[in-house]
Parts: structure tokens; sequence; C-alpha cells
């Protein structure tokens, strides 16, 4: 039998830690894509708001499966 082995962390730090994490994903890609589209000369705001929010989902998401600043709680049972 495959026995895996399931990270535990405490809740609360866990959501503030990857709420951090994509806010900072979501600004750093509505930086890039604001910059690459003046250069272009036009700011498509619905295509830089909707990959800037996608990019935070796939943030969170990345996040289950563990941040590495926390730290795990280990069962001693």
């Amino acid at each position: 039998m495959i026995k895996l082995k399931v990270k535990k962390y405490d809740f609360n730090q866990w959501v503030k830690a990857a709420g951090v994490r994509a806010v900072k994903t979501v600004a750093q890609t509505a930086v890039a894509l604001i910059g690459t589209s003046t250069v272009m000369n036009e700011v498509n705001w619905a295509m830089i708001i909707s990959a800037s929010c996608l990019s935070g989902v796939v943030s969170i998401l990345t996040s289950v499966a563990g941040l590495p600043e926390l730290e795990e709680i280990v069962d001693e049972g």
C-alpha cells in the first residue's frame, strides 16, 4: 500500500502566507503586462485584469502543495 505524507500547517498562517504570495504574483503579472502593452501603445485592461486574476488563482493552487516559509506541524502520535 502506498502511504502519502500530508504536510500539516496552521490554517491561519497558511492562508496569510498563500494570500501574500498570490497578491505579489498578481501585482508582478499586472506590471509585466502593463509594461509590455505600453510598448505596443495599447493597454488592454480586460486582458491585464483577466491574466492577473488567473495568476493569483494559480498561485493559491500552487501553495496547496506547500509553502517553504511555513513550519510544518509534526504529529508525534
